[in-house]
């Protein structure tokens, strides 16, 4: 079954790229990666809505949550409570947002195997603007092209265009998170927020400077689309009033 869903990734791959090249568009792979995340956005943006709106829901019930603080926080068990009580209370689900998480997690997974399949039967040729090859790096040179970069034959040039991506999925990581995280009026709970905010971004930076040049494009695609929605949609959505 799994294999079944990264074939269909790759099929949808092969058929916009099939297609930008038949009209003669440019940098077709690269084009057609951005095409398959705005179809992955398509079909998911339900599940961004409901992030979004939980996320701004909980953001105006903070006044609220900081009184319970105030009144409870000393007992945690207690204030954990109360707190699950208002978010009942106002119909929000202080988790909304991590169904949307949960749900990219195979697509990341599947897209990155169907990207390397595709690079293994030499298909994911060419590569986009400033990147020379959407197929590197390749998994079996890791993170070396970074420091002996002669080995796999670039410049200094050439490592820094390929640094580009990374750097651009940490930032847009950073404000995508920032803006979809409410705050919290636990100064504990806070502090970890802010901590979380920092090291998945780092995490996937870290990542990204490991796999396919096509996979990254597409999480920072995914993750300016992203802070786009939050832009236009977060200040129109309300707190459900309960009659």
């Amino acid at each position: 079954m799994w294999n079944a869903f990264v074939e269909m990734f790759v099929s949808w791959l092969v058929f916009l790229n099939n297609l930008l090249e038949g009209i003669g568009a440019p940098y077709s792979y690269g084009l057609a990666i951005i095409l398959f995340t705005l179809m992955i956005k398509l079909i998911t943006l339900p599940l961004t809505l409901q992030q979004i709106r939980s996320s701004k829901a909980v953001q105006e019930l903070q006044p609220e949550l900081q009184k319970l603080q105030k009144r409870y926080g000393k007992d945690k068990e207690k204030l954990a409570q109360k707190q699950m009580e208002l978010y009942r209370k106002a119909g929000v689900n202080p988790f909304g947002g991590c169904l949307t998480m949960l749900v990219q997690l195979p697509i990341w997974i599947g897209l990155y195997q169907a990207l390397y399949r595709i690079a293994q039967e030499k298909l994911l040729t060419g590569g986009f603007l400033w990147i020379k090859d959407l197929a590197f790096p390749t998994p079996k040179v890791g993170m070396s092209w970074i420091w002996n970069p002669q080995a796999v034959g670039l410049q200094w040039t050439g490592v820094i265009s390929y640094l580009i991506l990374p750097v651009l999925t940490v930032v847009t990581q950073v404000v995508a998170q920032k803006m979809t995280t409410p705050p919290n009026p636990d100064p504990e709970q806070a502090a970890m927020n802010q901590a979380m905010l920092l090291m998945l971004p780092l995490m996937l930076g870290f990542f990204a400077m490991q796999v396919p040049s096509g996979l990254t494009l597409y999480w920072v695609t995914s993750n300016i689309i992203t802070i786009i929605q939050q832009y236009f949609t977060l200040p129109r959505a309300r707190v459900p009033q309960k009659g």
